[in-house]
């Protein structure tokens, strides 16, 4: 198999990557997922989120013991179906700060700038209530719908906001416009009152493109390299079958932060001792892969509160009605 271009996962870059490229009807274009469909029921269900950890569709990985964090292991729970991450996380929209993109543009990354990359953020989405309340950081015609959420909403949430502000932390509705800091109600990727995965927005509209091929359950293993340049990839079927697939002008490695460093790699491109301590022939050196991975650790807090009104509350398996 040949194509013009070929993308590595099948999460919220590749299916971005895939609709994008195959659009020109003279370019071919793979899209190689190692997970499944994105048919589990949950992953319509914005509530049963939760319900994808440590499913058919998660990678389930955890890290090394953190001597930061008394030795504790970390679950990373990773999407594993077309969509990835956008499939199964929280669906929570943050294109974060501003000044890491500047920083990266002053590090040599030109057009990674927040100015830069402000276009395509207005260009993919699709926000119900601010692409007319603040159109100069928000869109309305791109296939991703952005939206608070639009089903039952505890009135803690509110309650929550209100006293954020009463301690001074400014109110801010808009934390993807202007100024990221302050307190607001997340603007979450759904539609309908499902989710909006990058899958359904972006890949699933354009899957009747002839030159645009999809294989999933298909778990690349090694980027073919000749010459210094990639010229194609190695990848395992369902069928526990090894494939090659050839790549006439670009392999594209959007296989996440765990598994694209890992298939570089794989590949022979990384640390020169750490390959060769893994016994894998090094192809290029570049002691950057696999490095200096940062996580937005976070922890959450519970409490016992007796909400007044006699309003219900709905699970996804009972329902029930909390008196004050």
């Amino acid at each position: 198999m040949t194509f013009d271009y070929i993308i590595v996962g099948a999460g919220s870059a590749g299916c971005v990557l895939a609709n994008r490229l195959s659009a020109n009807p003279s370019l071919s274009v793979l899209l190689l997922e190692a997970g499944g469909p994105d048919t589990k029921m949950e992953i319509r269900i914005p509530a049963a989120y939760t319900k994808l950890h440590g499913s058919s569709v998660d990678w389930g990985f955890w890290t090394e013991p953190q001597a930061a964090l008394n030795n504790r292991r970390m679950y990373q729970p990773r999407g594993k179906t077309l969509g990835g991450c956008s499939s199964t996380n929280a669906m929570a929209y943050v294109r974060g700060n501003r000044l890491d993109y500047d920083d990266w543009a002053a590090l040599g990354n030109k057009g990674w700038s927040y100015q830069d990359v402000l276009p395509y953020f207005m260009r993919s989405e699709h926000n119900e209530q601010y692409a007319q309340l603040d159109p100069d950081y928000h869109g309305n015609t791109g296939p991703l719908n952005v939206t608070y959420a639009t089903g039952f909403q505890t009135p803690l949430a509110n309650a929550f906001v209100k006293s954020c502000i009463e301690t001074g932390i400014p109110a801010n509705p808009d934390y993807n416009g202007a100024q990221q800091a302050g307190t607001g109600l997340f603007q979450f990727t759904i539609k309908d009152g499902q989710r909006h995965s990058v899958a359904s927005a972006f890949l699933k509209p354009v899957l009747n493109r002839p030159n645009l091929k999809v294989i999933t359950h298909a778990h690349t293993t090694q980027i073919l390299i000749e010459q210094d340049r990639a010229t194609g990839v190695e990848f395992i079927t369902g069928k526990n079958r090894t494939e090659q697939a050839l790549a006439r002008k670009e392999v594209i490695l959007s296989a996440g932060a765990f598994h694209s460093p890992q298939l570089l790699m794989l590949s022979g491109i990384g640390p020169v001792d750490s390959l060769r301590a893994a016994g894998i022939a090094v192809k290029r050196e570049l002691p950057g892969v696999g490095q200096n991975l940062q996580d937005h650790v976070f922890t959450g807090v519970s409490s016992l509160c007796s909400q007044r009104g006699h309003r219900p509350i709905f699970t996804l398996n009972r329902s029930t009605n909390l008196k004050g």
